[in-house]
């Protein structure tokens, strides 16, 4: 299993971050290794001061697929659900005034949160779909699909060109405006379309 992420996929949170709109999706991939095992805690690493929370759509292929036409990309993926992309700020600021990748602030053990999966049936629109990420109960995050500069089949498309997407693959489609700081002791909840998929603690 691999998961491909992508950034910069909401204007207003390319705003908040004060990032260029990319003429393309930006990409980058997650080891399994990331992803945090079910009904365990998310630990602040020692190496950062700064984690930031930052609730995506995932979407998990089904089958296997190479230069996937988007008008076709939807028989590739059934099941939908929320994560947690958790990025190291600091870390991550410190790596690009290098010009060096992001892997250590986004890709260390434990910074990938998946939530349960659900048919995407169950959706009356994928393409138009409410989800939030509550922070000690408080939404800090809250958009919808629609909103995405790059709809999650144009996203298929254009990863399938370069790599082959396999059964079990997960796809994290980017995170809106609202991203900010994990503390120790937060609960965080992830929703979609009004349904829980996720409650995690922070520690």
């Amino acid at each position: 299993m691999k998961i491909l992420c992508i950034g910069r996929n909401y204007v207003e949170h390319i705003e908040e971050l004060s990032n260029e709109r990319p003429e393309e999706p930006v990409l980058f991939i997650k080891p399994d290794s990331s992803v945090l095992s079910k009904e365990v805690p998310f630990v602040i690493p020692a190496f950062s001061n700064d984690v930031h929370y930052e609730v995506e759509v995932v979407v998990k292929i089904n089958k296997v697929g190479k230069y996937i036409d988007a008008k076709f990309a939807s028989k590739y993926y059934d099941e939908v659900t929320l994560g947690i992309d958790f990025t190291a700020r600091d870390l991550q600021a410190k790596l690009k005034s290098k010009g060096l990748p992001w892997e250590k602030a986004k890709s260390f053990d434990g910074a990938t949160a998946v939530g349960r999966f659900f048919n995407k049936e169950e959706l009356v629109n994928i393409y138009d779909t409410q989800f939030e990420l509550k922070r000690n109960g408080v939404v800090v995050q809250n958009a919808s699909t629609v909103q995405m500069i790059w709809n999650i089949d144009e996203l298929i498309a254009e990863v399938s060109k370069y790599f082959t997407l396999k059964k079990g693959d997960l796809i994290f489609t980017g995170t809106p405006a609202g991203v900010g700081r994990v503390e120790e002791g937060d609960v965080l909840e992830g929703i979609i379309a009004g349904r829980e998929v996720f409650r995690l603690n922070v520690k």
